[in-house]
This record gives structure tokens, C-alpha cells and sequence, in this order.
């Protein structure tokens, strides 16, 4: 079974990008601390790239930015290809199912999205 489970934080704001059949796709990249030092007393850091598509791809794009940390499900995909100088090169990538938004709204964030709604103050219909 290939599954992944990764917690860190976005490296950079998400790439929304579309492939040439119109499938929406959006590149990012999160770091992920290890749960051990190494011997100098530095926590090592793994930096994974990452791929959502569709609806998915959309919602990290709109939703996220960089610094933001996140939990990325999904299964990691190896690619290879010939570099400039024709060298066999092997990349890895996390293509992900689902991805849970760990980052607290700030509070600007919360007055933009409440800005859409409108209070009612007229309580004369409420029938109790």
C-alpha cells in the first residue's frame, strides 16, 4: 500500500496551474520537522513536493498561503527523466487526496469573511 500522512508548513503560496486538457492542478511544498535531533542538537528538516488536482487543487490554492501548516493524505508518486546533460534522474512527489487546513484564521481574515453577511435586526416575525 502507498500512503502518506505528512504535517508541515507551506513553503510557498500554491501554484494554481491547468494542463493543456483544461484539468486543473496545483503545485506545493511543505517542510516537515523530524521527531529527532541529530547529534549537533539540530532538528532536521524533509521538504516534500506536492501535487493536488481539481476541485482539491482549488481549494489549497484559495485557501492557503505560505507559512501556513497543513496535513496532506495521499500517495507518493516517483518520476524519471534526462537532465540538460543527459543524465538519468529519478524526482519523487506526493500527489494528494486530501488536505486539512491546520493554520487558525486571523482575525482580519474572519472580519473579511463576515463582511458577507448582513445582521438582521427585526425581531417583530419571530413568532415566540
Amino acid at each position: 500500500m502507498n500512503q502518506v500522512n505528512l504535517i508541515g508548513n507551506l513553503t510557498r503560496d500554491p501554484e494554481l496551474t491547468e494542463t493543456a486538457a483544461g484539468v486543473t492542478l496545483c503545485r506545493f511544498s511543505i517542510a516537515v520537522n523530524r521527531n529527532y535531533k541529530s547529534s549537533d542538537g539540530e532538528r532536521k528538516t524533509d521538504y516534500f513536493n506536492c501535487v493536488a488536482w481539481r476541485g482539491l487543487g482549488e481549494t489549497v490554492a484559495k485557501w492557503t498561503k505560505k507559512g501556513n501548516k497543513i496535513r496532506v493524505t495521499g500517495s507518493i508518486e516517483t518520476n524519471t527523466y534526462e537532465d540538460s546533460k543527459g543524465v538519468k534522474r529519478t524526482s519523487f512527489e506526493v500527489v494528494a487526496q486530501d488536505v486539512e487546513f491546520l493554520t487558525a484564521k486571523t482575525s482580519a481574515e474572519d472580519d473579511a469573511a463576515s463582511k458577507h453577511l448582513q445582521p438582521i435586526n427585526d425581531d417583530t416575525d419571530i413568532p415566540f
